[in-house]
């Protein structure tokens, strides 16, 4: 009986042992934002633009192309502004970012195909 007793406290010692863990420390991050601004207006003659905005104010602003050229939509305009997107992409993550949340949004003004394809990309590293 004595041994069943020893056993019994010693399963509630180390089973509370093992049940008051240290709680898990918040963590912190900071953020970079990256927003593409992409042109839909025919004949190419909007501006469609890649800004960066990283920890610290360091800006910068990357030219991309219109999804129009003067024989219609541009195909080859559209790959291009998605090399560019997927190389800052990697770029940032080689850095230690993390791709944490995308917002897409569209700005049509009047219904004569013009407007806009704005596209934000929020990235966070652990602090």
């Amino acid at each position: 009986m004595k041994n069943a007793l020893a056993i019994f406290a010693f399963l509630l010692l180390i089973g509370g042992f093992f049940a008051f863990k240290p709680a898990p420390k918040a963590v912190r991050y900071d953020y970079s934002q990256m927003t593409t601004i992409e042109s839909v207006v025919p004949g190419g003659l909007g501006r469609s633009r890649m800004l960066i905005n990283e920890k610290g104010g360091n800006k910068d602003e990357i030219d991309m192309k219109n999804f129009f050229s003067l024989g219609g939509i541009n195909f080859g305009n559209i790959n291009n502004n998605e090399q560019l997107i997927l190389e800052k992409i990697s770029q940032m993550n080689a850095n230690g970012w993390e791709l944490y949340n995308i917002t897409p949004g569209v700005v049509s003004p009047s219904a004569n195909s013009t407007g806009i394809f704005i596209t934000r990309y929020l990235f966070r590293k652990e602090k």
